[in-house]
């Protein structure tokens, strides 16, 4: 898509877009028409690759050891999880649709220390090699044995050139996960037909009498239930890599701020990342509602659809077939071993094959997701916020950095002898689960206070999001509580 011109657009009304919107420590915004709204066919894609990343260890670990456990009354979290992520992804994306801003510059043209501190929100929990590690653990169950940790350190330096050598680094990512995607959606069809049987759907309205009860402690450990809750969906930091996904791929005001090239094989520039804000006199608002319009329906589609349709069938498969059996006592990858050996027994050897195939590919592609959302958040923190005005650091050349950076720190992690697949997962969720609290209440102030009044949060939006928020804030506090009582031994 070509890029327009920065500065300031034609015509008047600037003063009164920007009198309430502070500039902080950033430059002020400058005032543009919004773009004409694309068709839906055009906009699809950033909810895909949210929905890519989302169908990992939650979805393929995590809720069907759960439901093999303690049946499926437990799955009404699962939906009310990714429910509220689908609120909170909107909100960030309304932001970054009006001001094409990502919502944590937003955040720090109310305080500029929220930069450095969203680079340890995004850096602390995901450094965790733990889903490539899961990849490639999957695929020895299939073709044997093998040194885990070496094999990891491979993958991770071919993700590093996967998105370092793309041209334009979106376009790759997006088409790997409608990969993944595709190719989820396969594996759970044959499931359905092949594996599911009509007694364990008969059970499935447990998560509806069930609503509102949790397991049992002794079953489900609290850091197992809140790793459940994250990752059912996207969870975490990952949920504002949002708004960098809609810019690049041209939402709304984002059309004015350049796409994420490789400096290698891409035109590199050092354009500025700060936001250009709509205009905001009724022919740019009719063309907002549009955008909003689309925007939710790519995202109600693409993300809450396919997540929702993912765990629900995944827990099910796990419900039909080994439902009761004593596979291991954890969800890690010993019960994805066992669980597909067991699936070979009842359905058939090729399909408890698929099963690990799929797992290994899932896996690596939500590595390489993350990858590059770690990469993209750092970057444009750092660029935004403390590189302004510089004419070498563009955003794309620290993405190049932080993409390596990522990939070395992944690979000492591994050689350092740190390679269960669970420890690490757990550690990414139950971070990740603590800063969603953080950045909800941020949300909700940025959506209030940081837009012209006629675009900001209101009505039954602002509700959920305040209760997606209060509920984040319950299971993290849970967790907070049930590790100082461990430490101390209450």
């Amino acid at each position: 898509m070509p890029q327009p011109a920065y500065g300031p657009g034609p015509g008047s009304g600037s003063e009164d877009t920007l009198k309430d919107v502070p500039a902080g420590c950033l430059p002020p915004m400058t005032v543009r028409d919004m773009p004409e709204p694309l068709p839906l066919t055009k906009i699809l894609g950033p909810s895909v690759i949210l929905a890519g990343l989302g169908v990992g260890s939650g979805e393929y670990i995590i809720w069907p050891f759960i439901t093999s456990a303690v049946g499926p009354a437990f799955l009404w979290a699962a939906v009310v999880s990714v429910t509220f992520q689908y609120f909170i992804n909107m909100e960030i994306e309304r932001y970054t649709l009006v001001t094409g801003e990502t919502a944590i510059a937003g955040f720090v043209r109310r305080w500029r220390h929220w930069g450095w501190i969203f680079c340890l929100f995004t850096l602390v929990p995901n450094m965790w090699p733990g889903w490539a590690t899961g990849g490639v653990t999957a695929f020895t169950f299939l073709v044997g044995g093998g040194d885990v940790g070496y094999i990891t350190v491979g993958v991770m330096v071919a993700i590093g050139f996967a998105l370092t050598m793309s041209p334009v680094v979106y376009k790759t990512l997006e088409r790997a996960q409608f990969f993944k995607v595709g190719l989820t959606l396969v594996f759970l069809s044959v499931a359905i037909v092949e594996a599911i049987t009509p007694e364990a759907w008969a059970d499935l309205p447990q998560a509806i009498s069930g609503f509102g009860t949790l397991p049992d402690a002794t079953a489900i450990p609290i850091t197992l239930l809140l790793s459940a809750l994250v990752f059912a969906g996207a969870g975490g930091v990952n949920n504002l890599a949002q708004s960098n996904w809609i810019r690049d791929k041209g939402f709304g005001m984002g059309a004015y701020i350049p796409r994420i090239v490789s400096p290698i094989t891409g035109e590199d520039v050092a354009a500025p990342t700060t936001g250009v804000m709509m205009r905001t006199d009724p022919a740019n608002l009719a063309r907002f509602a549009v955008w909003w319009k689309r925007a939710n329906t790519e995202q109600l589609v693409s993300f809450w659809f396919i997540c929702i349709f993912s765990i629900v069938t995944f827990s099910m498969l796990a419900h039909s077939t080994i439902s009761g059996q004593q596979l291991t006592a954890q969800a890690n990858l010993g019960f994805i071993k066992a669980e597909g050996e067991m699936l070979q027994q009842v359905v058939a050897p090729w399909f408890g094959k698929f099963f690990w195939v799929f797992g290994s590919m899932s896996l690596v592609l939500v590595a390489l997701g993350t990858v590059d959302y770690i990469a993209r958040i750092v970057a444009d923190i750092l660029r935004t916020v403390y590189l302004q005005g510089n004419d070498y650091w563009s955003e794309s050349r620290i993405y190049f950095f932080a993409v390596w950076a990522g990939v070395v720190s992944g690979s000492v992690i591994l050689l350092s002898g740190v390679q269960q697949p669970l420890v690490l997962l757990m550690t990414a969720a139950c971070l990740n689960g603590l800063v969603m609290v953080v950045y909800g209440v941020l949300l909700i102030q940025l959506n209030l206070r940081g837009l012209p009044k006629p675009l900001r949060i209101r009505g039954v939006r602002l509700a959920v999001l305040v209760l997606a928020t209060a509920f984040y804030a319950f299971f993290g506090g849970w967790l907070v509580i049930a590790q100082v009582r461990g430490f101390f031994g209450g």
